[in-house]
């Protein structure tokens, strides 16, 4: 395939060459960083089309695995692991729980984090093991309530928090990415917008962009809509050092058109689908480009 014209992964790479050239050298939480503050990008997601990154290969099966854990409300990083997902490691090690304080959960139990604020928002946390029905507001059902009511879905309102300030010092990790918004506009044209306080544009950014928009996609099937635009807000956007080199050879990779997504069913509640639910076509990407993944 030859090199597109124009294509908006170019969003994402102009970021990169915006931190590079414009950003200012800082230390981070977990090493030194090039960074900026405030960052926009917009993707269409007509004709099904889905923002996989193309310059590099996304682990996009890893993405929707980790959006299907958080759609659930668990937060046990042994969910994961038996997917073969090992991105929550880090942060649910022994050692790391104890260097938040948080020597009373066991290993692997990650805290009230994002999947416990969406579906059980401030409902009291115990243990990963817990049940939690019927607790806490389940924020992801009410929006899609919102949508599948004509008479509410016009609702500016239709916002799911991850940012709960009474139980941050609870979660292994703060969430990054901290709220949505979703929007319809016409009779059926669902958009999300995304705020992320804090983004890792080389390693997190790629999976954010993906994720979010599987969200949309699904929602959007979920309640009959059609998914439109998903528009992504970062506060703090920064890229590594050791990250650097390898996002400067990126952005001078040939660019694809994004994959298509269908998903082949429709089941009763959100919670109910399945990574075989979904079907990716025509993905084509350059190679993977290994960056070390902070914690």
């Amino acid at each position: 395939m030859s090199k597109l014209e124009y294509s908006e992964e170019e969003a994402y790479l102009q970021l990169i060459r915006d931190i590079h050239k414009k950003g200012e050298d800082d230390e981070g939480r977990n090493g030194r960083v090039r960074c900026i503050f405030g960052a926009n990008m917009r993707f269409s997601m007509k004709n099904n089309k889905i923002p996989i990154l193309t310059s590099k290969r996304v682990a996009w099966k890893t993405c929707l695995k980790e959006l299907l854990w958080f759609i659930s409300g668990n937060t046990s990083n042994k969910t994961l692991k038996a997917q073969n997902v090992h991105i929550w490691d880090g942060n649910s090690s022994r050692e790391f729980l104890d260097s938040r304080g948080l020597k009373h959960l066991h290993e692997d139990d990650l805290g009230p984090v994002y999947g416990f604020q969406w579906r059980h928002f401030n409902a009291e946390y115990k243990t990963c093991d817990d049940n939690y029905t019927n607790k806490g507001i389940d924020q992801l059902q009410q929006i899609i309530d919102a949508l599948k009511d004509p008479k509410d879905r016009k609702s500016r309102r239709l916002i799911m928090s991850a940012w709960n300030p009474e139980q941050i010092g609870e979660m292994a990790l703060p969430p990054c990415h901290v709220l949505c918004q979703f929007n319809v506009i016409g009779e059926n044209k669902l958009s999300c917008a995304l705020y992320q306080r804090s983004g890792d544009v080389g390693l997190g950014v790629p999976f954010n962009i993906a994720s979010y928009s599987f969200l949309l996609h699904l929602i959007a099937h979920h309640c009959d809509l059609v998914a439109c635009d998903f528009v992504y807000f970062l506060g703090n956007a920064h890229i590594y050092d050791d990250h650097m080199p390898q996002l400067l050879s990126q952005i001078e990779n040939e660019l694809y058109e994004f994959p298509t997504l269908s998903i082949k069913k429709k089941h009763d509640k959100i919670d109910q689908y399945t990574l075989e639910d979904f079907e990716l076509e025509n993905y084509a990407h350059n190679s993977t480009i290994p960056m070390k993944m902070r914690v």
